[in-house]
């Protein structure tokens, strides 16, 4: 019913994937597969909202309604089972600026804040350019799956740890956390006092047999203890409209964010931002249940494509998001010099693993949320540059 393999020209739109390549990787000579939003046209029951919204033709202030709550909290427990309530929530210009009104709402300069590295890596400066210290506690990889270390983590704590922020499902790794998982960094977090920011914005986006679990709904400690983040940019493709919601059942931290927000001259959502969130929430899951398949096929691809080169390159199990990630270090170069062949021979564009932290070294990631020819043709130049290195 969905059309997933035309390709919309995007190079002209002000795109940061298309149009900013120079910019970062010092070339525009390089198939863009970097920055985490799709290549695909949103939902045309989203678009349609739109339209018919800018049609309307006066674009003031714009308020939150209770339909536009009511729409997040349908979707949270229908597609999560996560019973949420209105109060609860705040309408936020991304999941970034969340976090970061997190960290200056619930810690001082010098507070020290935990990430899981390899992680998204705004999570870095949320943390060090407002003032705090960043605490890495790499994940490591057990059986080819990457896992929380909370034994390590435990040896990193001093009085001065506030919080730790949670990617689930994780960014870059792919991993949706199991429920047992959750629990036991949750168990941990409130025996030594760790506030949880979440950064669920990929939740949507999970392949079968796996399920997210908002962290939250998993014990009323938990809940009393976290701040939730969800948008639903990465699973519509509404990046751009900036548009997401914070959920905080705890009225005391509730309180303290609202205020933080305020004091930052925070004040809700824009028009299109406020339209599209409702929309999509109302009326985007078919649209999203067929996305969720051609994905699945992109990636099944990419692994079989790559198969005679497990040697070299290592693909790891894609359980949530849409962005691959792929071991080089088997490679014969080092990981910067893997880097520059991605981009001068292969001609891709990744986010290169060393940007998610220490850990990332010799990883790249890519975005595989684009038409199927677009990733034969990254295929294709990838297995004729790995050929060229010799089996």
């Amino acid at each position: 019913m969905y059309d997933f393999d035309s390709i919309i020209q995007r190079k002209g739109s002000d795109s940061i994937k298309w149009d900013y390549l120079e910019d970062h990787f010092g070339t525009d000579d390089a198939l863009p597969m970097w920055v985490a939003d799709m290549d695909f046209s949103a939902p045309p029951e989203v678009i349609d909202a739109l339209v018919q919204r800018a049609k309307h033709g006066v674009f003031g202030y714009t308020g939150q309604s209770e339909a536009f709550y009511s729409s997040i909290v349908r979707w949270l427990e229908t597609r999560h089972g996560w019973k949420t309530q209105p109060e609860w929530m705040q309408g936020v210009a991304g999941v970034v600026p969340a976090v970061c009104l997190s960290v200056l709402a619930f810690t001082q300069p010098g507070d020290r804040v935990i990430i899981q590295t390899p992680v998204y890596y705004p999570f870095f400066s949320a943390v060090e350019e407002n003032g705090r210290k960043l605490i890495q506690n790499p994940l490591e990889i057990v059986d080819g799956r990457y896992r929380m270390n909370l034994e390590a983590l435990e040896t990193q704590l001093d009085d001065r740890t506030r919080m730790l922020i949670l990617c689930s499902p994780h960014n870059p790794v792919g991993r949706v956390w199991e429920k047992e998982e959750l629990e036991k960094l949750g168990d941990f977090c409130l025996e030594h006092n760790l506030l949880v920011v979440s950064d669920e914005i990929h939740s949507d986006l999970v392949f079968k047999p796996h399920r997210h679990v908002p962290f939250a709904c998993i014990k009323p400690g938990f809940a009393q203890n976290s701040i939730t983040c969800i948008a639903p940019s990465k699973t519509f493709n509404l990046a751009g409209l900036s548009a997401s919601a914070v959920i905080i059942p705890n009225p005391a931290l509730r309180s303290t964010f609202f205020h933080t927000a305020r004091r930052m001259g925070f004040f809700g959502l824009n028009t299109f931002g406020t339209v599209g969130l409702q929309a999509a929430y109302e009326k985007g899951e078919p649209w999203l249940e067929e996305l969720l398949v051609y994905l699945k096929g992109n990636f099944d691809f990419l692994v079989e494509s790559l198969v005679p080169y497990s040697e070299k390159v290592r693909v790891f199990p894609l359980e949530g998001t849409y962005l691959a990630w792929l071991d080089f270090r088997g490679l014969p170069m080092s990981p910067e010099q893997a880097d520059k062949w991605m981009v001068e021979k292969v001609k891709v564009a990744p986010d290169h693993g060393s940007w998610f932290g220490e850990p990332g070294k010799g990883f790249q990631r890519l975005n595989l949320a684009c038409p199927r020819a677009t990733l034969e043709r990254v295929v294709a130049s990838l297995t004729e540059e790995l050929e060229k290195l010799g089996k």
